[in-house]
């Protein structure tokens, strides 16, 4: 009874005169002293992309032992840029750059080898890698620009190799989160301006969330640091910003709602609190709980934004749930001007969203087979849907070391760019790169080191076919197979190619187990929320169906957008665990209002009331949602850009196909048998005013 007490009264102190101040001020001191402590942190830099136990991952610690671990090789490609064959005085000006590569890089450099088609050439020359991707990306640039002085007109020289390539991508990424985050507030801006109708209203939810932001940039920096996690901080951005925006829509709504009733603007407030923050509290743990599920994956990154994401959606929940009431109180009923809701002046509400689910319930089969069919069609996306990107593939920017990649594609052997790597025993080195040379597919394999200790060798590799292509990928596993064999060689195949068949094996892994556990932690909070059998099961294969078809739309709608038709590794699942979760939470919220509504004029009528007293809310929650997930597109990377699609796509279609047309023809075609094996008499003591049951967007 205390507690319950203290439950009860606690926002009425949160919204008081005095309580609100005090509020404001405790909230301030705590988000000062947060940034104080966490405002030197920041976020790993790590980005593994194969498990940390793979063997490619082992490779990669054993040819980190070698004395020139730190050298790397790029390549200078020339070619016309007629696309005539190379001259003598074309390769004559290549070979005389060699002086300036060997100072600059402090290297020696190879001569131009020209390709046996003679309309291209390499050069080869080892660079000092940085202590970071920004250092590195330096050094390829100073390379790049002393290049560039010494350039002959006609012929194009393009270096590119992995070290050029990765500093190709962390200069992509200049400035792409602050654009991020500057399209992200500009969205939800937009959005709560249309929604609230109000020039004053849009702007405390906002300043709330974008404290919440920051604070959440800076502590999972230091989570991720303290754990060693690996994430993409764009996504919790996102997040933190879409969450915070939904939970201020609903809380918001309702204190609207509770302003047409009463007089008092603190007292309405403090209802709307009190019977909004079970739900949002539900809500916010039904998608932190689904992202903690991702710990169990072996990739880094997906783990890394699983802990993180989750870290950053409960320092938005405590925002909008503690910050954004008391500067609500502050403000008081002006903040809702020009539209200033006064008691008394309540008009019928949801009048077309009643109309559409009292068509759908009194015609359940119509509604049901229309929503099926669209999902139907949007699902058969997913047939012929490839899953695995390039490294070029995965970037949307144009950069000299992908265009460089191409033309040696074009003209000398694909694994040109990027060879294998073996590390085995030096007392077997030569045997393990006897048995690579015998390989179908392998143009040679060269001894070219070991580690100060003599026991180990590395054995480059260097195949026919290009990197992440079938045939390259088939290739990695027969080296493997091949060189396994050999007697007391205990070698490891490593390198890029090889690092991409074990991320297709992780990501693959991580699917067929997070997918089952994201499902069954929404299950077991549909089943202890609504408590029946019936509703969960069937709620839970709508929402999956719901999730398939955006996947299969949003592959389908990449082909176009994004030129790719493959989804990158990591898409599939992220992309599904975000559309159950967040999806659950407005199946939720639907459902939870219209077991309410039931005990007073049944299951029919009561989805009916549901869907009218809702519609408006979620589905503006669905839009800021959908909105801020598509602002991923602003980034570089494909990844996120499919994932903001897919996201995006599948949210609009919950909030306006699943909720408003699934969910009401099922309810309108098994009505009480929905909430088996109770009976919907059992709970009549508990509802005495159906309007005030918690109204919740639930999204994470």
């Amino acid at each position: 009874m205390a507690q319950h007490r203290v439950l009860t009264r606690f926002p009425d102190h949160l919204t008081s005169r005095r309580g609100a101040w005090i509020s404001l001020a405790t909230v301030l001191v705590i988000f000062i002293g947060l940034f104080g402590v966490f405002n030197s942190a920041t976020a790993p830099s790590g980005n593994d992309q194969a498990p940390p136990s793979s063997e490619s991952a082992r490779a990669s610690a054993l040819l980190a032992e070698f004395p020139d671990a730190g050298e790397q090789s790029v390549l200078i490609v020339g070619s016309r840029t007629d696309g005539s064959a190379l001259t003598s005085d074309d390769l004559a000006s290549m070979n005389s750059l060699k002086p300036r590569l060997d100072a600059e890089t402090g290297h020696d450099a190879s001569p131009a080898m020209p390709s046996e088609d003679g309309l291209a050439a390499v050069m080869i020359t080892p660079i000092t890698v940085g202590s970071d991707n920004a250092a590195t990306a330096q050094v390829v640039k100073d390379l790049r620009a002393s290049i560039a002085d010494q350039q002959t007109e006609g012929l194009d020289l393009q270096v590119t190799g992995g070290p050029a390539f990765g500093a190709d991508v962390t200069s992509s990424f200049d400035g792409a989160n602050v654009t991020l985050l500057l399209v992200t507030i500009i969205i939800v801006a937009i959005l709560l301006i249309v929604t609230y109708r109000s020039p004053i209203l849009w702007l405390l939810p906002l300043l709330v969330v974008g404290f919440a932001d920051q604070i959440a940039n800076k502590v999972t920096a230091a989570v991720g640091t303290a754990l060693e996690l690996q994430f993409d901080a764009g996504i919790i951005s996102v997040l933190v910003f879409g969450a915070g925006a939904n939970y201020a829509l609903l809380l918001i709504s309702r204190y609207r709602e509770e302003l047409l009733l009463s007089s008092d603007h603190r007292a309405a407030l403090a209802s709307a609190w009190r019977r909004t923050a079970p739900a949002i509290l539900a809500s916010n743990v039904t998608v932190v709980l689904s992202l903690l599920t991702l710990a169990f994956a072996v990739i880094p990154g997906t783990r890394g934004l699983g802990i993180s994401s989750a870290v950053g959606l409960l320092i938005a929940l405590a925002a909008v749930l503690f910050a954004l009431p008391p500067l609500l109180a502050v403000y008081g009923r002006k903040v809702f001007w020009p539209f200033v809701p006064q008691p008394g002046s309540r008009t019928e509400q949801g009048r077309n969203w009643r109309a559409v689910a009292a068509y759908v319930v009194r015609r359940p089969l119509v509604g049901l087979g229309a929503g099926v069919a669209l999902l139907a069609i949007m699902a058969t996306g997913l047939f012929g849907t490839q899953v695995g990107l390039s490294q070029v593939e995965k970037f949307r920017v144009a950069s000299e070391s992908a265009e460089g990649l191409e033309v040696l594609s074009e003209h000398f052997p694909g694994g040109e760019s990027q060879p294998m790597f073996v590390v085995a025993n030096s007392a077997e080195a030569q045997a393990v790169a006897d048995a690579a040379t015998d390989l179908e597919g392998v143009i040679r394999a060269n001894v070219t080191g070991e580690t100060v200790d003599g026991q180990y060798s590395r054995i480059m590799v260097t195949g026919e076919y290009s990197p992440s292509t079938p045939e390259s990928l088939e290739l990695v596993t027969e080296l493997r197979d091949a060189v396994h064999a050999v007697p007391g060689a205990e070698a490891v195949v490593g390198g890029a190619t090889a690092t991409d068949l074990d991320a297709r094996d992780g990501n693959a892994r991580d699917l067929q187990v997070i997918a089952p556990l994201v499902l069954a932690v929404s299950f077991i909070v549909l089943l202890l929320l609504l408590q029946s059998v019936v509703a969960p099961l069937l709620l839970m294969l709508v929402n999956l169906v719901s999730a398939g078809a955006a996947i299969g739309a949003g592959s389908f709608l990449s082909g176009i957008l994004f030129d790719q038709d493959a989804l990158d590794l990591q898409v599939p699942l992220l992309s599904f665990m975000f559309l159950v979760a967040l999806g659950i939470d407005y199946t939720i919220f639907l459902v939870h209002r219209a077991r309410a509504e039931a005990h007073v004029v049944g299951t029919r009528e009561g989805m009916v009331n549901a869907v009218a007293h809702t519609g408006a809310v979620i589905t503006s929650a669905g839009i800021v949602l959908a909105a801020v997930f598509a602002a991923l597109g602003v980034l570089p990377l494909v990844t996120l850009g499919q994932l903001g699609l897919i996201v995006g796509l599948g949210v609009l279609v919950d909030t306006l196909v699943v909720r408003t047309i699934i969910v009401p023809s099922l309810f309108g075609l098994l009505g009480d048998t929905m909430w088996w094996p109770r009976t919907i008499e059992a709970d009549v003591k508990q509802v005495e005013e159906p309007a005030h049951e918690e109204e919740s967007v639930l999204v994470g």
